[in-house]
């Protein structure tokens, strides 16, 4: 997401850029248990390596090439960029992880149920004090497909008290993983009153004791029978 600069939270930032996003995927469409796991680690792994040690455009060679099996002239064209450029980069990537130790252990903390169980908590009751305690004052947020982004807590609820308002009251689903990472169904108040209506599959990254990463995806019709959602919730 931070190919771009974060945008202010305000609704006329929406757009939906032409570059695709990365969708989720679900840990158990990996059939092998032993490979799902070695799976997760291989890929949480290279996303949290690039995340906290290469520049945005290494980032998204990385990926793309070592996690996505894209061909160098595939990430040229979406880059718009040369091959040249896009094996260069890789390289560059390639010698920073290789300076840089990595373990599942030390890169990144479990999922942490209770703090889970008090996001929800305080997500649903929309607890602005309660909200505060689990969301790292550094976090960020995403709304794929959506090309706007949030750095920072202050930014965060801004959005979620003002053009996000309407959030509240949601009710939030525990699902299987996503990529490794805790995952939930998102279903707003419907707007005839009776029940709940898919919003997002919001995905959660833990740091310390606290969530650091937000993203939103919204394209319910997709991921929710993906993930074993249903596409509506009784009141």
């Amino acid at each position: 997401m931070d190919l771009g600069p974060a945008g202010e939270p305000v609704i006329e930032n929406l757009s939906t850029p032409e570059v695709p996003w990365l969708q989720p995927v679900p840990d158990s469409l990996v059939a092998d248990p032993a490979e799902t796991v070695a799976s997760r680690e291989t890929i949480r792994l290279a996303f949290v390596a690039a995340l906290q040690h290469l520049p945005p455009r290494q980032r998204a060679v990385l990926i793309l090439c070592e996690v996505l099996r894209w061909q160098a002239a595939e990430v040229a064209e979406l880059l718009e960029t040369s091959v040249a450029s896009v094996n260069s980069a890789l390289q560059r990537a390639r010698a920073t992880l290789d300076q840089t130790e990595l373990s599942p252990e030390s890169s990144f903390d479990e999922p942490d149920r209770e703090l889970l169980d008090r996001y929800v908590a305080a997500f649903e009751a929309y607890d602005l004090e309660a909200l505060t305690a689990v969301i790292h004052e550094d976090a960020t947020q995403s709304m794929p497909p959506f090309d706007l982004w949030l750095s920072g807590r202050e930014d965060i609820f801004t959005w979620w008290f003002g053009p996000g308002i309407g959030c509240k009251n949601s009710r939030v689903i525990p699902t299987v993983a996503a990529n490794g990472s805790p995952a939930f169904g998102q279903y707003k108040p419907s707007e005839s009153g009776e029940g709940y209506e898919p919003w997002a599959l919001q995905v959660l990254e833990l740091s310390g004791g606290r969530i650091v990463e937000l993203s939103f995806f919204l394209d319910t019709e997709t991921l929710f029978p993906l993930f074993g959602l249903p596409l509506r919730l009784d009141a």
